[in-house]
């Protein structure tokens, strides 16, 4: 696990050069179709990604994005009217049943299809209209790290081809913030000790970081055996900040921008209830003296901030992990592959 988070920078570098002239024919064939509706399909670790994607999408291309229940098809097989709609699956293996066929039905419901997988020889790959590759190289670790932000990586080359806000030159930028976002490693490893003996924590996001919350949660479940529940700050306010008492554990992502006040708001709130609380944010970012926070170097426009913002997630998970005396490569009753339908 550890070994692929670090991998990261080169992985997302190597993705981005190789889709780059493919995400420009795509751009030129988006222009031709005017999507009316976009369809996201995934599972696990990719749905985090999935919810990510409905964000961005959202925000920067002005059309409707819809997550998918892909039991929908699979269980209760509903015809869906599709005609001018793209429906993209996201898949680590390319293997996932259901996923392809939510993918199958679409296609015959009259939907243009693209998948974002790591595996170029997977069925996925062989049955989409459209396939972006992650390119991360093969996944090793049960726990998902660089498959998750080169599946960001590629919905951000969708967004620059279905809009004008995401912008290749920016998206470039991306693997140098991971870059720096790693050298919090040393920081992380003496702060995990603080809660090696945590069994329940919440995790909290707002906006673009929202996906964040689960995929860290996700990580804290399938890593170190804590209890992770995952909210918007939104939702959190209404009714689960009753769960919170003197030194229950709340992780806060807060990059600066839209999102910044309302959730330095919500710090403010569980510094009252003697919370324990750990920020993830910027160094730049103005914040109470002695907060811990995890703060990641540079100054990062919030469009682009949820691949960098995982990574400390991502180290802190595993650093606990050894801390808990666990192997985070064993997870106990996981496989890198599962098949639902």
């Amino acid at each position: 696990m550890m070994d692929e988070i670090l991998e990261q920078p080169d992985a997302l570098a190597r993705a981005l050069q190789a889709e780059r002239e493919h995400t420009r024919e795509f751009q030129r064939f988006c222009a031709r179709q005017n999507f009316t509706l976009i369809v996201l399909v995934a599972r696990g670790t990719s749905d985090n990604a999935a919810l990510f994607g409905r964000y961005l999408l959202e925000l920067t291309t002005g059309i409707p994005v819809s997550l998918a229940a892909p039991s929908v098809h699979t269980l209760y097989h509903a015809r869906l009217n599709l005609r001018r709609a793209l429906v993209i699956g996201i898949s680590q293996s390319g293997e996932g049943t259901d996923i392809n066929l939510a993918l199958q039905a679409s296609r015959r419901q009259g939907a243009c299809t693209v998948g974002i997988t790591n595996e170029p020889r997977s069925a996925m790959a062989s049955l989409v209209d459209e396939v972006f590759l992650v390119r991360a190289g093969r996944q090793r670790s049960v726990a998902a790290t660089k498959t998750y932000t080169g599946q960001l990586l590629m919905l951000y080359l969708l967004a620059s081809a279905l809009g004008r806000e995401v912008t290749l030159d920016a998206v470039a930028e991306i693997p140098s913030h991971v870059r720096q976002a790693l050298r919090l490693a040393p920081a992380i490893r003496p702060l995990v000790e603080r809660y090696r003996y945590m069994h329940e924590c919440a995790v909290v996001a707002r906006g673009l970081n929202y996906a964040n919350a689960f995929e860290l949660s996700l990580k804290l479940m399938e890593t170190c055996y804590v209890v992770a529940e995952r909210f918007s700050a939104a939702d959190f306010l209404h009714g689960p900040i009753a769960l919170v008492e003197r030194d229950f554990p709340v992780i806060l992502f807060m990059p600066p921008g839209k999102t910044f006040a309302e959730m330095k708001r919500l710090a403010a709130r569980l510094r009252k209830l003697r919370a324990e609380i750990l920020v993830v944010t910027s160094s730049e970012a103005r914040l109470r003296p002695a907060t811990r926070a995890l703060q990641i170097p540079g100054a990062i426009p919030e469009l682009y901030t949820p691949i960098p913002y995982i990574v400390p997630g991502q180290l802190f998970a595993a650093l606990l992990a050894e801390a808990k005396g666990i192997d985070p490569d064993q997870p106990r009753s996981l496989k890198i592959v599962t098949r639902t339908r």
